[in-house]
């Protein structure tokens, strides 16, 4: 057994080229295997870039209330115990709602050392749900 003890590990925030807005990421972790994660916590308005897992990502939302929307689908709103899975390939983003933060768990597998591709950031018309992608 091994415990990794909260706040060893500092907060980092979320790199400007894959989020919009204010994005704290914390508890990053990777497995023995190839799994990896962290708990990402998105202030109002915040988002992820358009991205995609090559093998797929699981969502565990955490607190407050956040989007995602899946390349051609629409936005649908994500509460905490939602659990919300993306397939492997598949186009999306996910963020905070514009008045509300949301924080969630994210967890994907790395394959051949990768476990995310980043795209074009989500424009404000395509967040705000005026823009179809």
């Amino acid at each position: 057994m091994e415990i990794k003890r909260s706040g060893v590990l500092a907060s980092a925030k979320g790199p400007d080229d894959y989020f919009t807005g204010s994005v704290r990421l914390d508890a990053r972790f990777s497995g023995s295997g190839n799994l990896s994660g962290a708990t990402v916590i998105f202030e109002p308005g915040a988002r992820t870039a358009w991205h995609t897992h090559p093998l797929g990502q699981t969502l565990i939302v955490l607190s407050g209330l956040g989007l995602a929307q899946r390349e051609g689908g629409a936005i649908e709103e994500i509460r905490p115990g939602d659990i919300v899975w993306f397939e492997p390939g598949e186009k999306h983003w996910h963020g905070a709602a514009p008045n509300c933060a949301m924080s969630h768990l994210a967890i994907a597998e790395m394959k051949d050392g990768s476990a995310v591709t980043w795209m074009e950031k989500v424009t404000d018309l395509e967040y705000e749900g005026r823009d179809a992608p």
